[in-house]
């Protein structure tokens, strides 16, 4: 069969009457389409089944994955009947550039924090905590300042489960503090991953996107800790005031653990300071940074032998120690690459990849007019963050750097700040949720945390104030 007639075929049974004309590199406007609303109905399904990820134990990236491949390939039978797959062409390569320079990015992070967790830094510090003999009040404050400051670096996923496993492991049962401390965790984490660009994975496109610098994204402190604090404060006067009944918890903190630390924060600052002064792309930065964890990996990789035995020795009269020593592995880096959280990668392609559809569709076209043209600003972008406590932020804030409305500088830092921190309302906004949610099954429900959401809706309004407040010398309000 001719690639004419295909195309024909093809044509016919996506109705290309519908398709308004169009000549030379045009892109074609089709939300009236049938092709625009099978591509909405589909992108709807698929992220129905993504919200639902924990009722029917489907991941997360295997709906967006077949909603992408359906709705590119709808996409380009119309503009084959038009003879312009060369648009669909460049348009796909566009969004899988965008989606390859987050991924080497992300997939380096995540290989540092495997590499900490693999140490035993993360149990190290949740030994630590436990070891506090805290109470019940003073551990809600602890976790959650934590969280805070742990998530601009760490991710605010990888933070909210270390610090749930706290949790977890001193609660007792405790259902009530379980539910109060993972609703902190999380806004904490929220709040505290949305003034850094390693925070999160919106304020990571954000600073990739070159819209704020890496010093910029710090004006948004003050108003993510008032994000935090509003609600924690009110939750706090609900939390038992008990003393938990835990034991000491005997951890073994692996030779190189704090090496890898230090080598992560250079790796940040090589791939900062390359964007800022050379203005390379950041994920060559940290590309860069991953070879210093290769060839650091190499050296525990050769002195592995002699370490444990230095160890074994100097703790002899330590069984514990010498037990955890013995079932010590040597180093393997491309473990720590396997261990990546590829669920959530991959579901970061099918969202970039779907998004980049609906904007080929012309659907971001009219959304960009319907906020940022026909609304207030600051009302539009209030809104985004109410968003992406239903939806999810990626695919919100993709939304949003893809559509590149003219705003101020003070308008892209509220959007930057109520996509991060307006997940936070519901326990199915955030990644974060999500997994303190399985983590904690039972405890830590979504109808638990829908019975604070006008507490944390009232630090989402404070935080909004508190930037147009501080930040008003950024701001040209419309």
């Amino acid at each position: 069969m001719s690639k004419k007639l295909m195309a024909a075929l093809c044509g016919l049974f996506l109705l290309p009457s519908l398709v308004m004309a169009s000549t030379g590199g045009e892109r074609l406007d089709l939300t009236n389409h049938v092709v625009g609303y099978l591509a909405i109905a589909i992108f709807v399904l698929a992220y129905a089944a993504v919200m639902a990820e924990e009722s029917i134990h489907l991941r997360k990236s295997k709906p967006v994955l077949i909603a992408a491949g359906l709705i590119w390939f709808l996409i380009a039978g119309v503009y084959a009947v038009h003879d312009q797959q060369h648009l669909v062409e460049t348009a796909i390569r566009h969004n899988l550039l965008e989606f390859a320079e987050l991924m080497l990015f992300l997939l380096v992070a995540m290989t540092y924090i495997n590499a900490m967790e693999e140490r035993g830094l993360f149990n190290a510090l949740r030994g630590w905590l436990i070891g506090r003999k805290m109470g019940f009040r003073s551990l809600f404050w602890m976790t959650g300042i934590l969280a805070f400051f742990i998530s601009p670096v760490a991710d605010n996923l990888t933070t909210a489960l270390v610090m749930c496993a706290v949790v977890m492991a001193v609660a007792g049962g405790n259902a009530k503090f379980v539910n109060l401390a993972c609703i902190n965790i999380v806004v904490a984490a929220n709040a505290g991953g949305a003034f850094s660009p390693f925070g999160d994975i919106t304020t990571l496109m954000v600073w990739q996107k070159g819209v704020i610098s890496f010093a910029e994204f710090f004006e948004l402190f003050i108003p993510s800790v008032v994000n935090y604090i509003v609600p924690a404060v009110v939750m706090f006067m609900f939390v038992p005031n008990e003393l938990p009944l835990v034991q000491d918890e005997f951890v073994h903190v692996r030779p190189g653990a704090y090496a890898i630390v230090v080598l992560f924060f250079v790796t940040i600052l090589t791939a900062v300071l390359g964007h800022s002064y050379l203005g390379l792309p950041p994920v060559i930065g940290m590309m860069f940074g991953l070879g210093y964890l290769k060839m650091f990996g190499f050296y525990l990789q050769v002195t592995h032998r002699k370490s444990v035995y230095k160890i074994k020795r100097a703790h002899r009269h330590e069984p514990k120690m010498v037990a955890a020593v013995e079932q010590m592995g040597p180093f393997d880096i491309f473990s720590k690459i396997a261990r990546a959280e590829w669920d959530t990668l991959m579901f970061f392609y099918g969202v970039v990849m779907c998004v980049g559809g609906l904007s080929m569709l012309g659907y971001l076209g009219a959304m960009s007019e319907a906020l940022y043209v026909n609304l207030n600003h600051t009302i539009a972008n209030s809104i985004i963050g109410l968003l992406s406590a239903i939806v999810d932020n990626i695919p919100v804030m993709f939304a949003v750097l893809t559509m590149m409305p003219d705003m101020s500088h003070g308008q892209w830092l509220l959007v930057t700040l109520t996509a991060g921190v307006g997940g936070s309302m519901l326990s199915i906004g955030s990644a974060a949720g999500v997994a303190l949610m399985g983590q904690a099954r039972g405890m830590y429900t979504f109808m638990g945390h829908l019975r604070w959401t006008p507490v944390i809706a009232l630090g989402y309004v404070a935080s909004i104030l508190t930037h147009l407040w501080l930040n008003a010398a950024s701001f040209n309000l419309h």
